[in-house]
């Protein structure tokens, strides 16, 4: 597994933050519940990039979730050990490939298992995944194991191109939208043509979105200040609640 130069970088974006702490299964994680009436039987899996739970960006995201009628949940996949979130903007050193090797699918996917089951205990049915950057690899996985209803990913990373791509087509049953953008190294345009061609007579549902003149991360990390990349950000968010409205 491998990651771009841009996974590890971005903008830490203000906010206050309405979501709170809870331990499920012994996994801390960071729950965003709505104010209003909301099914109780269905919940989002918010899978963070590689920043996770500790990043603000995140929580505000899983709040937005909330707000628009989702009781969503940010599961802290990598055990209390994201990457440092002042690499984004120090330029500072950090052994990425150690930090892969530690948080492998056999470490990492058995923690998300954890929070589901207990999930499934307390009486969810129907869960929807929605991945950024490494997020997007356990979002494939899940609709590969049938245990989400749903899929939506903004810039994964991570994945093999096509093989994934045909194995979703063959063997997924969640309708899948992708964010795509202009600028991405994890998935870049050539990938997201092979989607469109691999995805296109997918019978559950297949969309693809395309934001322009924005980079990998542009949908968690982005740069508010940049028209584009705002614009970006709020159409990828915009598209994925529809999408979960209409599927979930």
């Amino acid at each position: 597994m491998s990651f771009c130069k841009d996974c590890f970088k971005g903008v830490r974006h203000d906010g206050t933050v309405e979501g709170k702490m809870e331990t499920i299964a012994g996994i801390q994680c960071y729950v965003g519940t709505p104010t209003v009436d909301y099914p109780k039987d269905k919940v989002i899996l918010y899978l963070a990039d590689a920043f996770g739970l500790p990043l603000v960006n995140n929580q505000l995201l899983v709040d937005d979730f909330a707000r628009n009628g989702f009781k969503t949940i940010l599961p802290d996949y990598f055990n209390g050990d994201p990457v440092p979130e002042d690499i984004m903007t120090s330029g500072k050193s950090f052994d990425i490939p150690a930090w892969i090797g530690a948080h492998n699918p056999g470490v990492t996917r058995p923690i998300l298992d954890k929070v589901i089951d207990a999930l499934k205990a307390e009486g969810v049915t129907s869960f929807a995944a929605v991945g950024f950057c490494f997020g997007g690899r356990y979002t494939f996985d899940l609709a590969f194991d049938g245990v989400i209803k749903v899929a939506a990913v903004s810039h994964p990373s991570l994945l093999k191109v096509p093989e994934d791509l045909e194995k979703y087509a063959s063997t997924a049953k969640a309708p899948l939208l992708i964010n795509s953008c202009t600028t991405d190294e994890q998935f870049p345009l050539s990938a997201q043509a092979k989607a469109d061609s691999i995805l296109a007579g997918f019978a559950p549902g297949y969309k693809r979105e395309y934001f322009d003149g924005c980079t990998h991360g542009f949908a968690v990390r982005g740069d508010m200040s940049d028209p584009k990349v705002k614009a970006g950000k709020e159409g990828a968010f915009k598209a994925t609640v529809e999408w979960f409205h209409e599927y979930l």
